[in-house]
């Protein structure tokens, strides 16, 4: 935990905040104003503390493992390690960690393997401070920030990109059952547990449970890596964007 002093990067708290609860943020981009904005805007929410700005990907890795922090803002631009291989790094070594990727653009190129690193999810440097903690939220609750359009437009687009199937992923389809291969199809749709469960007529705890046994199955982290999944296996095709 940290001591709950304001530093001179702005981070920490003089609140008391830090306790059970309060999610802990680091915030890894190479802009001092955007580091700085998004610090003031997170820790004017009573249930998250910015615990630490990172400079670039190769701060963020060593801060990760000095604070500890619960979700990582990322910004994949970034000079000495980039963003993507700095979320690489930290899902590898700490996999409790969250990492939620930053981007200017909608459709930036480096996104979808972000999400490949292990990011849990992306957002528009753009957003809202409603949006951004309410995001930060999401990831922290170990789910995937899947929902919005753009993020179903961007995995399929680079999904796409990347190439044909991958036979031996396709393969590993056919250890699911029929219904989570239904479910695993709608999760990279962007459908939430409680829209599956209206899809398919079935309580939303039973659909929790298939998403638990396909993660389990697949050897996946989260949503995030199921739905990319479903795209690279050829599961899913991307259509209508």
């Amino acid at each position: 935990m940290t001591s709950g002093t304001n530093g001179a990067d702005g981070t920490g708290g003089s609140d008391g905040r830090s306790g059970a609860g309060v999610i802990r943020v680091l915030v890894a981009d190479d802009q001092q104003m955007v580091r700085q904005g998004f610090t003031v805007l997170l820790n004017t929410k009573p249930d998250i503390e910015v615990v630490g700005q990172a400079v670039d990907g190769r701060d963020a890795v060593a801060k990760v493992g000095e604070l500890v922090p619960d979700v990582v803002l990322m910004d994949i631009r970034m000079p000495e390690l980039g963003g993507i291989e700095a979320t690489r790094l930290i899902t590898a070594d700490h996999p409790g960690i969250r990492v939620l990727v930053l981007t200017t653009f909608d459709l930036d190129e480096y996104v979808y393997e972000a999400l490949r690193a292990g990011a849990a999810g992306f957002l528009l440097k753009d957003a809202s401070a409603d949006q951004l903690a309410e995001a930060v939220r999401v990831v922290a609750a170990g789910d995937a920030l899947l929902a919005p359009g753009i993020t179903r437009r961007l995995i399929a687009e680079f999904s796409r990109l990347d190439g044909s199937p991958r036979p031996p992923l396709r393969q590993r389809v056919g250890e699911l059952t029929e219904r989570e291969t239904e479910v695993l199809a709608l999760i990279a749709q962007g459908l939430s547990n409680a829209e599956i469960a209206g899809r398919l007529v079935v309580a939303e705890q039973t659909v929790k449970t298939h998403v638990g046994r396909i993660l389990v199955k697949l050897g996946l982290r989260d949503r995030t890596q199921a739905a990319v999944f479903a795209y690279e296996s050829g599961l899913v095709r991307p259509s209508g964007y």
